[in-house]
């Protein structure tokens, strides 16, 4: 999967089901209805994330890395 900004991320969480609860800082906090977690996704302008991070983000979600 191509990376991803902070911005793009939340709105590949959004069109999956996520909901953004609260914006802390630069970090957007996003909950499932159905699944009992809580996403803390980063959004620093047009920065892209991180390999890693962006990874762990999508598999505590439940997304395919598409």
């Amino acid at each position: 999967m191509k990376a991803l900004s902070g911005r793009e991320f939340c709105r590949l969480l959004e069109k999956h089901g996520w909901r953004l609860r609260r914006v802390a800082g630069s970090h957007h906090i996003y909950t499932h209805p159905e699944l009992p977690k809580v996403l803390s996704v980063p959004v620093h302008g047009g920065k892209t994330l991180k390999q890693g991070l962006q990874r762990a983000l999508l598999k505590a979600a439940g997304i395919d890395a598409e």
